[in-house]
């Protein structure tokens, strides 16, 4: 958990990397001195750097719809949200995107909107959204996708999902392939929280022990 105290799960594979330099040409992998047959000195490697907080709130952030209207995270003002950021290449990504649109559908009356951020080139997402039937909103670009992932706090890898109440209060980050049965738990907490029935520290931890505990299940039966 990084800043506030929220939920953060990392699945253990299936995420889509997405690296800047994907299409350069790229040097061989050079081997360390002790590798290679040479000496080698202590090392001094730097310390890691800590990693950046997940803001307290969703950044108001502004991309392209696909119609190429700027919109920010406000338009959805006083609605729960759902952020999904993903990409056309990201296989995790697309198997996502049914049961996207089915907690859109099932959860009309609790006022939820789901947003995806397309971090991929404007032809191929329209294509691809039209394809799949996408009825949700989207807002896409490339660098400015990169750009938006960044004020999150977040790493470069997809597909990653941002949870908020209807004050756009971050509740719970899941980096890694959504599934339905964490989906379903994280939102009947942001339910409770808009309803007053449940505060945003008892809401994040009890979604941080029940994602863990998901987590451990699905690596012991992945065929679940």
């Amino acid at each position: 958990m990084r800043g506030a105290v929220l939920a953060l799960v990392a699945a253990s594979a299936g995420f889509a990397t997405f690296e800047m330099s994907r299409h350069r040409d790229r040097e061989p992998p050079r081997l360390p001195p002790s590798a290679a047959g040479l000496p080698t000195a202590p090392s001094a490697d730097p310390p890691t750097p800590a990693p950046r907080p997940i803001p307290e709130q969703l950044p108001d952030f502004t991309l392209p719809d696909r119609d190429g209207v700027p919109r920010q995270l406000s338009h959805w003002r006083d609605q729960p949200l759902m952020v999904n950021f993903w990409a056309t290449w990201c296989a995790p990504c697309r198997r996502e995107i049914p049961l996207l649109k089915a907690l859109r559908r099932e959860r009309v009356a609790d006022h939820l909107e789901v947003v995806g951020v397309a971090v991929d080139s404007r032809p191929a997402v329209l294509d691809f959204a039209a394809r799949l039937g996408i009825d949700y909103p989207l807002l896409i670009g490339e660098d400015g996708g990169m750009e938006a992932a960044d004020s999150l706090g977040m790493d470069t890898v997809f597909p990653f999902t941002l949870f908020a109440d209807r004050r756009h209060r971050i509740v719970a980050a899941k980096v890694g392939e959504l599934h339905a049965d964490e989906a379903g738990f994280i939102l009947d907490r942001v339910h409770d929280i808009d309803a007053g029935h449940l505060d945003l520290a008892a809401a994040r931890a009890a979604i941080a022990d029940k994602l863990r505990e998901l987590a451990v299940a699905r690596a012991q039966h992945p065929e679940n």
